[in-house]
């Protein structure tokens, strides 16, 4: 029997709620949805969901960040912070759900904040880095999903999308990256679809959508065991076309 789940950066839920909710509907298929940028405090997430039958864990902060997991059954909550990562922010949120670990991430960006904003973006790379040691360690399949927040290729970028010199392409953001693959996981959408230009977030200035000017910054990389029973990726591009969307699309993952 097929799993699916997804990850979508909805950029504020309480502006989109309603889009999430109608894409939940039209795809009965996806098990477990993880939300990054959820922009509210976690008692503000919205009810709705719930009142819908779904069942939601929120790690939220006011105005910023913030991460969910909206699921169609029962998950177990085990942990709502990156070990190892010093930061208070509310970027990680990880559940079990039928003997799969998902980690939902919202990585930082890095161009903020000056030297010492990327350094918090390497320091996430790293604890995460150890939290896959110990993820592998343990043996059951896991998979982080989320807005990484890097092109990991030149591939994963429209041409003149980005400055040189932003850290969404910087080699130390990219070297983060490669390390949790040469660690042992695997790029869902690059196993399946090794070459093409597919993109998952198009920003709203200089009609980048409408230009396909667009970056591959949302990820699942997932445990050789899970790796092993991937069926699909897909990207919903179509949810960019909707009317006041978010700047990211969902990406859907099936395993067998």
């Amino acid at each position: 029997m097929s799993f699916s789940f997804a990850t979508w950066n909805i950029n504020s839920i309480r502006m989109r709620a309603h889009l999430v909710l109608e894409w939940l509907k039209q795809h009965p298929d996806c098990q477990i949805l993880a939300l990054q940028e959820i922009k509210c405090e976690t008692e503000q997430f919205p009810s709705l969901f719930e009142e819908e039958g779904f069942h939601c864990l929120v790690k939220g902060q006011k105005s910023y960040n913030g991460v969910a997991f909206i699921s169609r059954t029962p998950l177990t909550l085990v942990t709502d912070h990156l070990p190892g990562f010093d930061d208070p922010a509310a970027r990680y949120i990880e559940a079990s759900i039928n003997g799969l670990t998902l980690g939902n991430l919202y990585l930082p960006n890095g161009n903020s904040g000056g030297e010492a904003g990327f350094k918090t973006k390497i320091s996430f790379f790293d604890a995460l880095y150890r939290r896959t040691q110990t993820l592998l360690e343990a043996g059951q399949p896991f998979a982080f999903i989320g807005d990484y927040n890097v092109c990991p290729h030149d591939r994963d970028l429209a041409p003149g999308a980005l400055s040189p010199d932003d850290a969404l392409t910087h080699p130390k953001s990219r070297e983060g990256f490669r390390r949790l693959l040469w660690a042992g996981l695997t790029d869902a959408l690059r196993a399946l679809h090794p070459d093409e230009r597919i993109y998952s977030f198009w920003d709203y200035q200089a009609a980048a959508f409408q230009r396909n000017s667009g970056l591959r910054i949302d990820h699942a990389l997932l445990s050789p065991t899970l790796a092993d029973r991937l069926e699909k990726v897909v990207v919903d591009r179509e949810e960019r076309a909707r009317e006041k969307p978010s700047d990211h699309v969902p990406l859907i993952v099936t395993v067998r």
